[in-house]
Order: structure tokens, then sequence, then C-alpha cells
């Protein structure tokens, strides 16, 4: 018995440690033993395209995404705007009316979903509307760059590229511990995504902006979304999905634990069937990097919940009699009191900040395992105030 518990111990404690430190410090030395270049460009490839906005509620912030969409640089005849508004219930619907009205030298539309089913649903009704080459989809929260689409066209330089992901810049990294927390992580996920897409292909894009050719175009199950569908549809057929961080949107970070808190619950809703997908992810001869790649950042980082459970009882069970043991049972206690401490003095040391906020991430995890067991999960969810 002792033994069962030993080997669930050290496997959890492998897969926490890969996902957290072991993985991305083997990418950069794979990238060095590789000698990544950069990805090629294109800047004449400038195809139809149409850049759709998903919004559902989004009267704050929808006047001012159609104002900066408008003043892309891109041919004016060859692109397009779409408006796919989830069933929106405020003023959404007729500030685009009336922008549309007031702006008729760009050719701007509204689809309107009927029933609310949640962004990747209202991405599959209004794609089918498209007419245009490309398409490139954008949230209605964000703000890009004026060269965006230009940068995320020219990365498609070949024909198995299928997906490019733009780069996310939080805008108010500064603001306060939780979004300069998620800043911190995020700026470390980029790095990642850079070396991937350098190599072969990434295993997830970013909501905020990302493009695919209209042909490529797959219309998922809407519990699922774009960022971690996309590229792992296009790998398991044979395309790359790449990353071109020249393509830069702008958005807010959650800047209240609950809001963040409620974004990871909820990019965590198929968290069970995201650990291991598809079985053909295992075949390496075939699938190469990817393989690797989706083993460590994204089957260790599903994984995380459920190891930290294990490695905490079974240290535990095996810590009498063996100071091995105990001191890792200790270390466990220590590390969760400190984010107890964060919790209860609001102590601005970025150390206990980072525990933290890590451990915000575990509980979140649980909780979408949680509401996936129970039927609870939904494709839709409401937004976080805070970041608009």
């Amino acid at each position: 018995m002792n033994i069962i518990m030993k080997i669930f111990f050290f496997v959890s404690a492998f897969i926490i440690f890969w996902s957290m430190i072991g993985y991305p410090l083997s990418l950069k030395i794979i990238s060095k033993i590789l000698k990544v270049k950069e990805i090629k460009k294109d800047y004449t490839h400038m195809p139809s395209v149409t850049v759709m906005i998903v919004a559902h509620n989004e009267e704050k912030v929808i006047k001012n995404k159609l104002i900066n969409v408008i003043e892309l640089e891109y041919k004016k005849d060859k692109i397009k705007f779409l408006v796919a508004s989830d069933n929106s219930t405020d003023n959404t619907n007729s500030i685009v009316k009336e922008f549309i009205k007031e702006h008729k030298d760009y050719d701007i539309s509204l689809y309107e979903v009927k029933e609310r089913k949640g962004k990747t649903n209202a991405q599959n009704e209004a794609q089918k509307s498209i007419t245009t080459e490309y398409l490139v989809m954008t949230d209605a929260n964000s703000i890009m760059e004026k060269n965006s689409v230009v940068e995320l066209l020219a990365a498609f330089t070949s024909d198995n590229i299928a997906y490019v992901t733009g780069k996310l810049s939080i805008l108010n990294k500064k603001t306060n511990d939780v979004s300069s927390a998620e800043a911190t992580y995020w700026d470390n996920d980029l790095v990642i995504r850079d070396i991937e897409s350098k190599i072969q292909t990434i295993t997830a894009g970013n909501g905020a902006l990302y493009a695919c050719r209209t042909k490529d175009y797959y219309d998922f199950d809407s519990i699922k979304c774009h960022d971690s569908s996309m590229p792992l549809y296009y790998a398991l057929n044979g395309k790359r999905a790449i990353s071109n961080h020249d393509a830069i949107a702008y958005e807010k970070a959650g800047e209240s634990i609950r809001d963040e808190f409620n974004r990871k619950v909820r990019m965590n809703r198929i968290i069970l069937q995201a650990i291991i997908p598809d079985i053909r992810i295992l075949n390496v001869v075939k699938y190469k990097w990817f393989s690797y790649f989706y083993f460590g950042h994204r089957t260790c980082r599903y994984l995380l919940w459920i190891s930290h459970l294990l490695i905490f009882l079974f240290s535990a069970l095996l810590m009498k009699g063996s100071l091995f043991y105990l001191v890792m049972f200790l270390g466990q206690l220590l590390f969760f009191a400190l984010a107890l401490i964060r919790i209860i003095t609001k102590s601005k040391n970025r150390v206990l900040l980072l525990i933290y906020y890590y451990s915000i991430t575990i509980i979140a995890q649980w909780v979408a395992v949680l509401k996936i067991l129970t039927g609870k999960a939904k494709p839709f969810w409401e937004k976080a105030e805070t970041t608009r």
C-alpha cells in the first residue's frame, strides 16, 4: 500500500513541478539548442477579411470598439466589420445600428443571435454570413493596434498555417495586486507560446485577437472556446497554429479577486475533457513537438487541482516515521498558510501575492470540476465589470 501511495505522491509532485517550472525551463533550453528563428511574414499578403466582434450586453464599450476597428490600417475595400450580438438585452444593438448609420462609408453589419448560448455559438452562427477569405476575431473590450490585422494576415505565409493569434497586453498591470499577478502570469505564458510557435505550433491562443481562413473555420460545440479548441483542432489535422506578437490587442485584467476567480472558473469549464481531449495527441511520431507541448503546457496544468490534493493526502499518510514526507507535508501547510496570511494582512509582498494568486487558481479549478460533475458548467457567463 505504501508503494502505491509513494507512486501517486511522486507522480503528483512531478506534474506540479513540470507544469510550473520544468516545462517552461525545458522550452528555453530546447529553443537554444534548435536555434529557432523569428516567424516569416509577407506584408504583401492582404486578402479580404472580416473583423468579427462578439458582444453580449457591451453598451459600455461597444462604441469605442467600433471606433477602434474602423481606424485599423488596411485596404478599405478589403475589410468588413461584423458585430455578433449574443442576444444582448441592453443598448448594445441600438448603439451598433446607430454607428452603422453614421458610418456608411464602412462595411459594418450586425448579426443578432436570438437565443443566448455563449460566445462560441454566436461565432458559429455569424460566421456563416461571412464571404471574405479570412476572419479576424476580437473581444468587445479589447483595443487593437492599428497594424494588428496587417500583422496577423502577414503571418499566413504557407497553406499549413491555419491560425494566427496576436499578443494580448494587459493595460492595468500596475493598478492593483490582482491585475499585477495576472499580468505576471500572462507575460510568462506569452514567452512559452512564442517558443512553441517558432518550433511548431501553439497549444492555445487568446480570445482578444486571432485569425483563421474562413474555409478552415470549424463549428465547435458551444461549451468550448476557440482559445483552446482551435489550435488543438488544427494541430490534429496536420496544420499549424502560431503566434505573432507584433499583432497587439490591449485589455484590462480583472481588478477584483472575485472577477478574476470567476474568469478562471469559466476558463476551466471543460477542464476534465481537456486533460487528454484526443488520444491522438499521444502519437509523438506523428505530432512531434505538439505532443510534448500539450502534455507540458496543458495536461499538467489541467491536473494541478488533483495533484495538489493527492500530494497533500499522501504526504500526510506517509509522514509518520519519515522525515522527508513530514517536511513535504509541513511545506504544503506553510505554502497555503502564506496564502491565508496574504488574505488576512493584504500584504503587498510580491512572494505572498503570487502564492495567493496561485492558490486561487487551484481553487478555481476545483470549482470548475465540481460544476462539471454537477452539470452546472455553462457556455456563457457574466462578464467581469472591472475589465470594462
